[in-house]
């Protein structure tokens, strides 16, 4: 509060054991709220590892089954190239 030129007013013995007591509360009570969203983020941390575990692990299926098809393809390739090879031009 602003009291301009004028002095704060003196504060009784029990005045300050309220302000204390409210700012002690007031410290608690942001603490407890700290704490909860920092839990929130904790369980958020892990879902999202859980999701990106898993999306790596499905990557790596696509990658085995790329590489495998692939490799049919290139085979699949050769052999036709081969049967062309052996077959006789029509004259």
């Amino acid at each position: 509060m602003c009291y301009g030129s004028r002095r704060l007013p003196p504060f009784r013995d029990g005045d300050t054991d309220d302000i204390n007591t409210a700012a002690v509360e007031n410290l608690r009570l942001r603490l407890a709220e700290t704490e909860a969203r920092l839990q929130r983020a904790r369980a958020r941390e892990a879902e999202l590892s859980k999701k990106l575990l898993e999306m790596k692990r499905f990557v790596s299926v696509m990658e085995i089954l790329e590489a495998y098809l692939k490799r049919r393809f290139l085979d699949q390739q050769q052999q036709l190239a081969r049967l062309m090879a052996q077959s006789p031009v029509p004259k």
